[in-house]
């Protein structure tokens, strides 16, 4: 068996090395078809301006290290006084869904007392009044209306403290 694969292997090579031997004129010929083609100029690349240096003078100008006037300071993490979410108080449940999900479906008056009913988006309907919290941002209800539920929301300022800003949730029709 081994005298057979030799053979077919000897054979495998053999036309293996005649098929390395044909003629490769098309080639040759398109070599030189391309070397034949004229050349084009090439485009001389643009010139750089030359850099200016600016020399600052201060004169009636403001020091660049020192903040603009009327700038508020930045409080890390809301520390030292700054307005801030109080993480240690109890989620109520429609904390747990974004604003955008919840729907007011209606307004009920109980002993001159406004509540809005709120439908989370599992289908349940939440029963809230001012004072009470919705939504992922910390929302805190100031006012419920017929037509809506007013709230004051406290989110990241983008520079490590927190700032408020109003939110309403409007009757779904």
């Amino acid at each position: 068996m081994s005298r057979r694969a030799a053979w077919w292997l000897a054979v495998a090579a053999a036309a293996g090395a005649a098929g390395c031997a044909q003629d490769m004129s098309d080639l040759e010929s398109y070599v030189a078809e391309v070397k034949s083609r004229k050349s084009r100029a090439i485009e001389p690349i643009p010139q750089m301006k030359p850099y200016e240096a600016f020399v600052y003078i201060a004169g009636e100008r403001r020091d660049p290290y020192e903040p603009p006037s009327g700038a508020r300071e930045v409080v890390a993490g809301g520390a030292g006084g700054g307005i801030r979410p109080d993480v240690n108080r109890n989620k109520e449940p429609l904390e747990e869904f974004p604003l955008d999900a919840l729907k007011m479906i209606g307004t009920i008056l109980i002993q001159d007392r406004s509540y809005a009913l709120i439908q989370a988006p599992d289908g349940l309907v939440h029963r809230v009044a001012r004072g009470d919290h919705l939504g992922q941002n910390f929302g805190e209800i100031l006012r419920v209306s017929e037509t809506e539920v007013q709230l004051l929301e406290i989110i990241p300022d983008g520079f490590g403290g927190w700032m408020q800003r109003p939110a309403s949730l409007a009757l779904a029709e």
